[in-house]
């Protein structure tokens, strides 16, 4: 049971090609082995502080992309032969044809929303979002494109899916950082995470703020590195959308976070 609010755990499936989403996965679980970007300076900040494993009822990898036909006319085929009931599906990396189907398969059992992260716009173009946003509606699924999964934020119409941020701490960054002053500079002398990006970088980033001077042009150049150092996997492929490619808005949305809560200290 969630003691805070005497209900059950919100339950998740994965359906999922790719590397992506087994980095959420082992982020979720707090895998001791996954998070190695501190090296020998390790002092295991994140561990043993959370696990969402008794929220994951599955995780179902299918054939990637590249395995299968450009066009399939029976995706049915390729679908998980079964899918456990649980309320949240997150979709990662699937061909265009099966995230197409996946809308129908999953309310078959019951799961009433759909998060499909986007760290890649070719993975699911405009057209093909639409066409399943549509499914969606017509099947009465909550559903959100976080493009990045990191740009995830809570909202009052989608209440599974801001469940699943605020009973797992999930989505879009926060922080709640302390300053202090060394001579005439102020530094940032604590960084506590509130909410963690989904690939787990939040933790990092904020390790390596530690110490760092709070003047916007030394703040942003230390984000920067430990932003690419993690690394994010996002594509730096340049978005038709957003004119630009996917990992730098991971980058600023991780930027105006810490900058909130600077603000805040």
């Amino acid at each position: 049971m969630n003691l805070a609010s005497g209900r059950e755990i919100l339950s998740l499936v994965f359906i999922y090609s790719g590397e992506y989403a087994e980095r959420v996965i082992r982020n979720l679980i707090n895998d001791p082995s996954f998070c190695k970007s501190c090296g020998l300076y390790c002092d295991s900040c994140k561990y043993n502080v959370y696990s969402f494993v008794r929220n994951i009822r599955s995780a179902m990898q299918l054939p990637s992309p590249s395995e299968l036909p450009a066009f399939i006319d029976n995706p049915e085929k390729y679908m998980p032969k079964k899918v456990p009931k649980a309320e949240l599906c997150i979709a990662s990396g699937l061909h265009k044809d099966l995230l197409l189907e996946l809308p129908h398969h999953i309310e078959a059992v019951g799961i009433k929303g759909l998060i499909v992260p986007i760290e890649d716009f070719a993975e699911v173009p405009l057209g093909l979002r639409k066409q399943v946003q549509e499914r969606c509606m017509e099947l009465d699924l909550e559903n959100v494109f976080a493009k990045p999964f990191c740009s995830l934020q809570p909202t009052e119409d989608k209440t599974i899916i801001s469940r699943f941020m605020n009973e797992l701490r999930i989505g879009r960054p926060s922080l709640e950082i302390s300053t202090v002053k060394r001579g005439k500079y102020e530094v940032i002398d604590s960084a506590i995470i509130k909410r963690s990006a989904p690939c787990g970088s939040t933790w990092y980033i904020a390790k390596k703020l530690i110490g760092v001077k709070t003047k916007r042009e030394t703040l942003y150049d230390n984000i920067a590195k430990a932003h690419h150092s993690y690394p994010c996997t996002a594509t730096m492929n340049v978005d038709p959308e957003a004119r630009e490619p996917v990992l730098h808005i991971g980058g600023y949305i991780i930027r105006e976070e810490v900058e909130k809560a600077l603000g805040q200290a």
